[in-house]
């Protein structure tokens, strides 16, 4: 069996209650088979307690009026814990933020930015991210599983990573590189080619790649200016553009998708209506395109007087890369995979621009840290939300 793990893993330590924003709340803890067996079995003075804190017939804990668990006091301790110990945690407590991707003789184990204290670890880091192994005797065979997929999955996934991490490119630059390497990867997988994908690593890492994207996104942004001036012109007709408002209406479309998908907190909607309101609100006779002035002059503060977010960027996108990529090798979604987490990244700038507005145009890494996990817990902590974010459309290449 080969283990994998990012190299920061072993700076996390929990904070317990002093952590900002506990993960005993917010959604429903389920309960493995084991610690439930031991549960039932316990005999001691704490048993009336387990008995009515937990809901056996569902295997979960039971959740206090405002969605907390049931074993979390007051003083931000378990009370479970602090009556039996840490081993009698379950399975899901004692793991997390502990995300495994199991795959056959593989375990990759990252942490997962939903928790507080591992979002400020990785936006703290200024150096690109490795990956440690460790390897043992143990050997499992899956069905119906392809490791020959699979070790192709790999070497395409240390390529995109190796392209997010050439910060001699703007990080945009790099998400639209690892898009193209993705959408011909996944035309070569339904062409039954996979096998010559090997030929496309060394295109996009190339200055010619790199240059291509850089002139799309030049393109994209002009295309945008001109239909802007245009809609500005009185003589001319809305069919002239190729969008009323070309760069708000696509963002406004797919930001759209986050209020279908399962909300795990309460608040979760005030936020995406708050950004809504921020960033989409009708333009105005006097201020014809709200969102695109509010975006470069995001765009024209960040390179100004947070500089940082650029190396964020990298180090998110090679999270979500690094997590879920390979999963690949269970539905064959090579391309919509990359999609979500270039989706991913682009929905927390999108919150971040929302809370730099409201910061009266201020930002700094606690603003960024506490956007990052809130915007985790709500898709990754769903395989509903999971599944239906690989199925977002973009307008990307």
């Amino acid at each position: 069996m080969r283990y994998t793990i990012p190299d920061y893993y072993f700076k996390f330590k929990c904070t317990a209650d002093q952590c900002e924003d506990t993960c005993c709340a917010g959604w429903q803890i389920g309960i493995d088979e084991a610690s439930e067996q031991r549960y039932r079995k316990e005999k001691g003075l704490f048993r009336r307690t387990l008995r009515k804190n937990i809901n056996f017939h569902d295997s979960v804990f039971r959740q206090q009026p405002d969605g907390s668990c049931a074993f979390l006091r007051e003083d931000g301790l378990c009370e479970m814990v602090l009556q039996m110990g840490e081993e009698a945690l379950c399975r899901t407590c004692h793991y997390y933020p502990r995300h495994i991707e199991e795959f056959e003789n593989e375990r990759e184990i990252t942490l997962s930015v939903s928790c507080p204290e591992v979002a400020k670890i990785l936006m703290s880091r200024r150096e690109p991210v490795h990956f440690l192994h460790k390897e043992d005797e143990k050997e499992e065979t899956y069905p119906d599983y392809d490791p020959i997929f699979f070790d192709q999955l790999q070497e395409a996934r240390e390529v995109m990573i190796q392209i997010l991490q050439n910060r001699s490119l703007p990080a945009s630059v790099r998400a639209v590189l690892i898009l193209g390497l993705a959408h011909d990867m996944q035309l070569r997988f339904d062409g039954g080619s996979f096998f010559t994908c090997q030929q496309l690593y060394s295109r996009y890492q190339s200055r010619k790649a790199a240059s291509y994207a850089s002139e799309w996104l030049k393109s994209k942004e002009n295309k945008a200016r001109q239909t802007a001036y245009q809609e500005g012109h009185p003589h001319t007709t809305h069919q002239e553009g190729y969008l009323r408002h070309p760069e708000k209406d696509s963002a406004v479309a797919i930001f759209s998708y986050l209020y279908n998908l399962e909300h795990l907190r309460a608040d979760w909607e005030t936020v995406l209506r708050e950004t809504e309101s921020l960033l989409f609100k009708e333009a105005s006779e006097n201020d014809r395109d709200s969102y695109r002035r509010i975006s470069k002059e995001f765009g024209a503060y960040i390179m100004t007087e947070y500089p940082d977010w650029e190396i964020q960027k990298e180090q998110l996108l090679v999270y979500f890369i690094s997590t879920y990529f390979c999963g690949a090798v269970y539905d064959g979604h090579i391309y919509s995979k990359v999609r979500m987490a270039v989706l991913c990244v682009w929905y927390i700038e999108e919150l971040l621009k929302a809370r730099w507005l409201r910061n009266e145009k201020f930002l700094d890494t606690e603003e960024v840290c506490e956007i990052v996990y809130r915007f985790s817990r709500e898709i990754e902590h769903s395989d509903q939300n999971l599944e239906a974010a690989e199925k977002i459309p973009i307008p990307f290449p």
